[in-house]
């Protein structure tokens, strides 16, 4: 493998793992405490941990960076979870709730043609369709075991167009504050929605059980970092598209994963939405379907100097796909 190709393929495969962690560690984590008790301390813990490195590190963003971030924090962090928790917890179904969450890609390219002028090509729409039609299959068996009002699915509908706000908006400034800077900005301030919320709700007592700590520590090192961070990678090198579309493979990825954690039945069904969604993906990143983002890439770099190669320039949040197994919890 050549290094432009590992560049290409191996950060891409890292962040649907990564970002998959964030759905088995909600399970892990809701099984021992509320879900607005795990995203109280998972950011609570991640924002002390990043404050702490950014002092060290001697990064003293200003207030201008603080606006901007936190603006971004808000949209694609606290509403998009905040939003989908609610209506989970008002009973809207996993599988519709994972289909809502799917549907950002397409958003993502919506708003990017209107806000960036981008180019949108028939390949991107063919594959984006395949990849949905994927994740359709993956979770079809939930579609009708509900009984939510309608208007509860607004809320996930709703959080999921904040997430796209958020990751075009992003693109759009192109700030040049680090990775590190922007992750600590996001989630301290994300942090302070849920531990309102969380005192709101008389739920921010965390269990003193070694279950809940344990996947505290699962979705801070794996999903915080690990996801934000390869997501913040793969976004500024690759590109704010293709990067959603990399994240139709995550209910797949995270049916596979939970049946070997958890003893799920891996059905047939959910192996031919996996290799729907694959097929997608693949699709509409071919490269007759890439140039727009190699261009955009290209821009990127050129408006931010002295930065050659680097994942130093920009911030961006994750679509998230909803989680197959508790899609009201944070990846």
């Amino acid at each position: 493998m050549t290094p432009k190709t590992w560049r290409r393929v191996v950060p891409p495969v890292a962040l649907v793992a990564l970002w998959s962690s964030g759905f088995i560690g909600a399970e892990l984590g809701t099984r021992a405490a509320p879900a607005s008790t795990v995203l109280a301390w998972r950011y609570l813990v991640a924002a002390a941990i990043l404050v702490a490195v950014c002092l060290w590190r001697g990064e003293r963003p200003s207030r201008g960076v603080v606006g901007r971030q936190a603006v971004l924090g808000l949209l694609g962090q606290a509403a998009y979870l905040g939003l989908v928790v609610t209506g989970v917890g008002l009973g809207a179904t996993a599988g519709t709730t994972s289909l809502i969450a799917s549907m950002q890609p397409l958003v993502v390219i919506g708003l990017a043609a209107l806000a960036l002028s981008e180019r949108v090509r028939p390949a991107q729409l063919l594959g984006l369709g395949l990849g949905l039609g994927g994740v359709a299959l993956v979770v079809g068996g939930d579609l009708t075991s509900g009984d939510a009002a309608w208007w509860v699915y607004l809320l996930p509908v709703a959080g999921m167009v904040a997430l796209s706000t958020g990751t075009v908006l992003q693109q759009r400034w192109q700030p040049p504050e680090s990775v590190l800077t922007s992750l600590m900005i996001q989630t301290v301030t994300a942090g302070l929605v849920f531990w309102v919320l969380a005192l709101v709700r008389d739920e921010a007592a965390a269990p003193a059980t070694a279950d809940f700590w344990v996947a505290i520590a699962w979705v801070v090192v794996l999903s915080s970092f690990g996801g934000y961070g390869s997501y913040l990678y793969v976004s500024r090198t690759q590109g704010a598209t293709r990067t959603s579309t990399w994240l139709y493979l995550t209910p797949p990825t995270t049916m596979l994963w939970a049946g070997l954690m958890f003893g799920d039945r891996v059905t047939v069904l959910g192996l031919a939405g996996l290799a729907l969604s694959a097929a997608g993906v693949a699709v509409a990143l071919s490269r007759s379907s890439s140039r727009g983002g190699r261009s955009a890439d290209r821009l990127r770099r050129s408006r931010t100097p002295g930065c050659p190669g680097s994942p130093t320039t920009g911030t961006s949040r994750s679509p998230r796909v909803a989680p197959v197994r508790s899609p009201g919890s944070a990846a």
